[in-house]
């Protein structure tokens, strides 16, 4: 499947690139929200989505910053921490998704590593119609605030089991939400899902959880 690289409007006039790739059939259809510092070509990400879309789902990899923004981020970092910011241009997303023709009438997940799940989680809080499921990978869905308390969608966090901070703070974001939601731990990965076979677990529950979003089984 070849992506097709396109530009996402957004309301503060910013126009996104993004990779969308939409299998024929898809059942769904997910967005991707980067870490701090990353970009649509993230190959963890790209690792994840390649999983998803074998299933049949849709995946929109996208910048969540402009060019110029990326320029001055790299030498500031005052972008990469703006959940707003970021949550806004994942909003603009899901609305783009939800205009076209090929992913208007698909489901659509939110897929989040690092501080881009707390942009995933504040923008299916802004859109509890559109949003049906949330993954978060090594997240911080604890810089979401108060939005946790207004995600509807089912929501899973994947973290590392030797990820302990992180694990920490999963588990008290856990505690506030009040979606179904469940912290799935992956033995032995650190953040970054390094270790041997550990970024394909998670891939394997982000998929498991976004086909049930689409109300089918995963295929085997």
């Amino acid at each position: 499947m070849i992506p097709r690289t396109l530009r996402i409007p957004t309301d503060g006039g910013a126009a996104l690139t993004g990779d969308l790739t939409v299998p024929d059939g898809a059942r769904g259809v997910v967005a991707f929200a980067h870490g701090s510092g990353s970009s649509r070509h993230s190959p963890r990400n790209r690792a994840v989505a390649g999983v998803l879309q074998d299933a049949g789902l849709g995946t929109l990899l996208f910048d969540l910053l402009t060019e110029d923004e990326e320029r001055t981020d790299t030498v500031t970092a005052e972008y990469r921490f703006d959940i707003p910011l970021l949550a806004r241009r994942l909003v603009a997303a899901v609305d783009w998704l939800g205009g076209r023709p090929d992913t208007a009438r698909l489901p659509i997940g939110l897929f989040g590593a690092s501080t881009g799940a707390a942009a995933a989680l504040v923008a299916a809080a802004e859109q509890p119609d559109r949003v049906r499921a949330v993954v978060s990978r090594g997240g911080r869905p604890d810089l979401a605030g108060g939005a946790l308390d207004r995600v509807t969608a089912p929501v899973l966090l994947i973290v590392g089991g030797e990820d302990h901070e992180v694990l920490r703070l999963n588990e008290q974001a856990a505690s506030r939400l009040s979606a179904p939601c469940t912290v799935h731990v992956v033995p032995g990965a650190t953040h970054l899902f390094e270790e041997p076979g550990t970024l394909d677990q998670a891939a394997a529950a982000a998929r498991d959880w976004f086909v049930r979003m689409a109300g089918q089984t995963v295929p085997r």
